[in-house]
């Protein structure tokens, strides 16, 4: 993982990058993370340098998605939202989390406390289980402080490092 500058950011907006990168780095076959406003806004990643990836054009014909935050914080979005869709059509109360196992990979989705989410893509050998924990854990360690001032700065941080600034 390459980590994030966050020089200039707020105690909170640094305790969450910190929160990010032990994620990442002690749970295996976590390779990528994003944090996404209930927007649909990446806040938080695992892999910034990729981002910038994903805003270039492609080259011919498309290859499906690069792997990017940019791209999974999409993904996580519309797994959000339908599931959300789907939970208010069943009258079965709010989503919590979502798991999605592929053949080559995992999808974990999980609701924070503001009605942003946690998204985690995981290689198809990570155990679920443990992921599933330690995604808990971030969202009971980071949902508390994740307030619209903290958003806001968070993707104000995420726009200055794509812009070179």
């Amino acid at each position: 993982m390459t980590a994030p500058s966050t020089f200039g950011l707020s105690s909170e907006a640094r305790n969450l990058h910190w929160l990010l990168t032990n994620l990442v780095e002690e749970v295996p076959g976590i390779q990528s993370v994003a944090v996404v406003s209930s927007d649909g806004l990446l806040l938080l990643s695992s892999d910034p340098g990729r981002n910038d990836e994903a805003r270039q054009p492609r080259g011919g014909k498309p290859t499906g998605p690069r792997g990017s935050s940019a791209d999974l914080a999409t993904i996580v979005s519309g797994i959000g939202s339908l599931t959300i869709g789907a939970a208010k059509l069943m009258d079965f109360g709010g989503v919590k989390h979502t798991m999605i196992a592929m053949d080559e990979g995992s999808l974990f989705v999980m609701s924070i406390s503001d009605g942003s989410l946690l998204g985690v893509h995981g290689s198809a050998d990570c155990d679920m289980s443990v992921v599933a924990y330690h995604m808990a854990l971030f969202v009971g360690r980071a949902g508390h402080v994740l307030t619209p001032e903290l958003r806001s700065e968070l993707r104000q941080s995420l726009e200055s490092a794509g812009s070179g600034r």
